[in-house]
């Protein structure tokens, strides 16, 4: 069926009929994610405010063959939320309430269309926090269906450890529950860990129940300069090996900085940095403090600075969570192509300097930064969409970076996810294993409406 022919049908499955549209401007919006992939519009956004009414809007999708893309904010970076064959996008930004917070067994349950930011606000009166952490103010729901993960990842992992429970609406329309309110459980497959990171191709997820952590007693960060991403990489390394309790460890190379001195103002070394935090009692944040700074004078650390101060710790890492759109910045008129390769952590350093000749021998003005704590890092470049050479060129450098990771046993997405960029390396890093996801996908979603050409290739 025809999209534009089921407007009344799909109108008459809410109450409030004007939840869905076809507004030229909303469209677009829902067309798009933050990088170079080619857009494409829905033939209609529709705006669920609970579980029953996505229910109905997915049955009514599957009988009649509909495509079904669900959306959060749209901060993607790898074409997950673009409804490449038309159809239904269906935004959950209304499904935003906090249904239940459980500071004794340290768990939320929540509506999908829930931010981190939104959700932190709440916890902060319980002294408690949501420690995954991927830049942009992301939807949870969101964060789920990309196994999302970020600067904390190194202390608190992904966020396929971090979901306890789901409540996810299949492609005919019927809602099941998995995992529960229980820290652990051994009973059946395990379906929660099967959805997250499954990008909407499975079901749509609209409950989510977390794990939720004690804010520390004491926060402090520090920046060390290096004069490559090499000798930063060795230093991760080290940190890591040394048994501390480090929160986070972020490497932005010299172009990031100078990027991030331009759009924040700030006046940084223009050097490779890495960013990072320890939290804790004071007495063991301070002696962790001491050590990291020995640690990485050994790896060549030309300027170790630590803030103790919340308001320059905060201001140190808005620094760092801003450097995505500081790049976009210095690149107007351009989109970003990023990759997200995750390496066992002792190929960390080869494969940062490995990243970094690749883009200097291709001519590509490229930068590197990431999560290297757990061996995660970012390479990204600023292309001309409407430029074919420029896209084959960074696709050929994007491609080569991956393949080194998959090489040395890593993955081509430690985080961002698979999507449409990245599916063509599943059979290099997954195998046979592809050909079992593939009868996953076909049994659960037997007319492939769920976010069609995303994940699995054809």
């Amino acid at each position: 069926m025809n999209v534009s022919s089921a407007i009344h049908d799909l109108r008459a499955l809410l109450a409030d009929p004007d939840r869905v549209t076809v507004n030229e401007t909303i469209l677009e919006h829902h067309s798009h994610d933050l990088t170079y992939h080619a857009p494409h519009l829905p033939e209609a956004v529709v705006f669920p405010t609970d579980t029953q009414e996505v229910s109905r809007i997915v049955r009514f999708a599957n009988e009649n063959g509909i495509p079904v893309v669900p959306f959060g904010v749209g901060s993607s970076l790898e074409g997950h939320v673009i409804p490449v064959r038309g159809g239904i996008t269906l935004d959950l930004s209304r499904m935003n309430q906090i249904l239940e917070i459980r500071p004794q067994d340290f768990l939320v349950r929540v509506q999908p269309g829930v931010t981190r930011s939104q959700l932190n606000q709440a916890l902060r009166r319980h002294g408690l926090f949501f420690p995954v952490d991927p830049g942009a103010d992301a939807t949870l729901g969101g964060m789920a269906a990309t196994n999302a993960s970020g600067t904390n990842a190194v202390r608190y992992g992904a966020m396929r450890g971090q979901v306890l429970g789901l409540e996810v609406v299949l492609p005919d329309g019927r809602i099941i529950h998995t995992g529960g309110l229980s820290v652990k459980s051994s009973a059946g497959y395990y379906l929660t860990g099967l959805f997250v990171g499954s990008e909407g191709t499975l079901g749509v997820i609209t409950e989510v129940i977390l794990r939720v952590y004690g804010i520390p007693e004491h926060t402090a960060a520090a920046r060390a300069v290096f004069p490559d991403v090499e000798s930063a990489g060795r230093a991760a390394v080290a940190l890591i090996g040394s048994g501390m309790t480090v929160g986070r460890v972020e490497l932005v190379d010299a172009k990031t900085i100078v990027a991030v001195n331009r759009f924040k103002g700030t006046d940084y070394l223009e050097s490779p940095t890495l960013f990072l935090e320890f939290g804790g009692g004071r007495k063991a944040v301070e002696e962790d403090i001491r050590l990291a700074e020995e640690l990485v004078n050994s790896e060549g650390c030309q300027t170790f600075v630590y803030e103790h101060d919340p308001e320059a710790v905060a201001k140190l890492w808005e620094a760092r969570h801003h450097a995505a759109l500081a790049l976009m910045a210095m690149a107007p008129g351009k989109k970003m192509m990023t990759t997200d390769v995750c390496v066992p952590i002792s190929h960390l350093p080869g494969a940062l300097h490995a990243a970094r000749e690749l883009m200097e021998r291709r001519g590509m003005d490229g930068f590197i930064l990431g999560h290297v704590g757990d061996g995660n890092y970012h390479a990204g470049f600023a292309v001309d969409a409407d430029n074919p050479e420029d896209i084959a060129r960074a696709e050929e450098v994007n491609a080569a970076i991956v393949r080194y990771a998959l090489e040395r046993g890593g993955t081509c997405t430690g985080e961002h996810g698979v999507g449409m960029g990245k599916r063509k390396y599943l059979p290099e890093e997954h195998g046979e294993a592809v050909e079992l996801m593939r009868g996953i996908k076909a049994l659960i979603d037997p007319k492939g409406i769920m976010n069609p050409g995303k994940v699995i290739p054809d």
